[in-house]
């Protein structure tokens, strides 16, 4: 019942909105930063969740901490650029209400990842938000490109549900 009135109640998309744009800001003044910043290197950080996986009470869980040791930490060029870029298409892709789901799911994403590390900070506030995003699907977008572009998308991938499309038999 409370997912229905997400996906379709017209005020919510309103308050949507703002989360979303909020949450937008959030990222892309994030990844900008790095990016702008010029020296953006993630082996500190990743080193240091390592290490919070010790002791009596560990903030990191060992799972983690063996993926953070044997793929994140070798490929940390590779994270290096995933994740400034990443918070910077995240922010743009809510601002602006395009592919809005899939923003908020690789923010959600992001966000668990930067938990798993020991980091509280506004991660879990930013995934209750991302979550209401993603259970209202569509109407999260209303006011986005994706009103326009989600349409035009499903309509590209399945001409036959749209009998009005041009694209018929492209």
């Amino acid at each position: 019942m409370f997912v229905r009135f997400l996906q379709n109640n017209l005020l919510v998309s309103f308050v949507l909105t703002v989360l979303r744009v909020y949450l937008g800001w959030t990222w892309l003044k994030a990844g900008w930063g790095k990016i702008a910043g010029g020296s953006f290197n993630a082996e500190g950080f990743l080193l240091g969740a390592v290490k919070k996986a010790g002791g009596e009470n560990p903030a990191v869980q060992p799972w983690w901490a063996e993926f953070l040791q044997s793929f994140a930490i070798p490929n940390v060029g590779l994270f290096n650029v995933l994740v400034p870029w990443g918070e910077l298409l995240v922010g743009l892709g809510l601002i602006l209400g395009s592919f809005t789901t899939f923003a908020a799911l690789m923010g959600m994403l992001m966000n668990f990842s930067y938990m798993f590390s020991g980091t509280i900070s506004t991660n879990p506030q930013m995934v209750v938000m991302e979550l209401l995003i993603v259970a209202a699907a569509a109407n999260s977008s209303k006011i986005g490109v994706d009103r326009w572009f989600l349409p035009y998308l499903q309509g590209y991938l399945n001409p036959r549900k749209n009998p009005d499309s041009s694209l018929k038999g492209a």
